[in-house]
């Protein structure tokens, strides 16, 4: 009961620091003249994975890399079945070009490679590094894009990422930018703790290994924030944010959450993963391009079969221990 609660209240703090830690982040930003595309494709993207990021630190500290890889590869997975899948049973998903052109293949390409790197069961110091250089290379070219190549449509739909009340103004709303980032960082460094400390009892527990708990609650848990924005961006009318926000968030995910866990620590990878999860995220990311792709739309039914794959993964998963 008490890792259950740990667990709840660690999502909770997550959650919570995450959005504190985007808004703050967003005004001053903002402020500084940057602009909401640029905003939008990084601070934004970055920031609804960033419960991704600190647990899979924590984990890694910890000397737990299995909850540390299961909750990436996990995450990735629930993200495109789970997600998607809602989402367009919700409200038939339509799919702009660029999505099908460019986000789509650095996904996969991103997935691919994580998978070549790690199929020796590790990831050193020198594969994070070069998982790391091509998160940081694409989020450039993507920046250069939206700014000199972004259509008006385009940079209306990454400006409503980050809409909400017009920016507060003068040396207090400064002061209160700062604290809410101070704040986020504290309340996800907590969470992160708590969220790792009640999925390591729940899986001692339960006898399970933590690359099950990381690929099952902590994955689920920490996609919160990615599940939310996709739902509300469908419910408005914003598609274009709905898939380019988990396109985008798997993305982070593998270059930027694996590079910079791999170089602050190696990596192992336990075998289970190497074996099966990470051929379930390639197939993930491969079935979504011919339901995109045809009549650039995902329907209800294509979400349905997203989210039937995601049922069916969750099931052998649990069959299996």
């Amino acid at each position: 009961m008490m890792n259950a609660i740990w667990i709840v209240l660690g999502l909770a703090l997550l959650l919570a620091g995450g959005e504190a830690l985007v808004r703050g982040a967003t005004d001053i930003a903002l402020r500084a003249r940057i602009s909401p595309a640029v905003v939008g494709l990084t601070i934004v993207a970055a920031g609804t994975s960033m419960p991704e990021l600190v647990v899979s630190l924590q984990s890694t500290l910890e000397g737990r890399p299995g909850l540390a890889v299961g909750n990436v590869v996990g995450s990735n997975i629930f993200n495109i079945a789970a997600i998607l899948g809602l989402t367009a049973l919700i409200r038939p998903l339509k799919i702009r070009g660029n999505t099908v052109r460019l986000e789509w293949p650095v996904m996969m390409l991103a997935a691919l490679l994580f998978v070549l790197l790690t199929r020796d069961g590790q990831c050193n110091r020198l594969e994070g590094a070069l998982l790391f250089a091509a998160m940081l290379a694409f989020f450039a070219y993507v920046v250069w894009l939206a700014k000199h190549g972004a259509t008006p449509v385009e940079r209306e739909g990454l400006a409503a990422v980050v809409s909400g009340p017009l920016l507060r103004r003068g040396k207090v709303a400064v002061l209160f930018d700062l604290a809410a980032v101070a704040a986020g960082i504290g309340l996800l460094a907590g969470g992160s703790t708590l969220l790792v400390r009640g999925a390591v009892g729940i899986a001692s527990a339960l006898g399970v290994s933590e690359a099950v708990i990381g690929l099952t609650i902590v994955a689920a848990g920490t996609s919160a924030p990615e599940l939310a924005t996709s739902l509300v961006a469908a419910w408005r009318g914003r598609d274009d944010i709905a898939v380019g926000n988990v396109i985008g968030s798997n993305i982070f995910n593998v270059l930027g959450i694996v590079g910079a866990t791999a170089l602050i620590h190696p990596l192992e990878i336990p075998q289970e993963v190497v074996a099966r999860d990470n051929w379930w995220m390639i197939g993930a990311s491969l079935l979504l391009f011919p339901l995109m792709k045809t009549g650039m739309r995902i329907n209800r039914l294509e979400g349905a079969l997203l989210f039937a794959g995601f049922v069916l993964y969750i099931v052998l998963l649990i069959a299996r221990v």
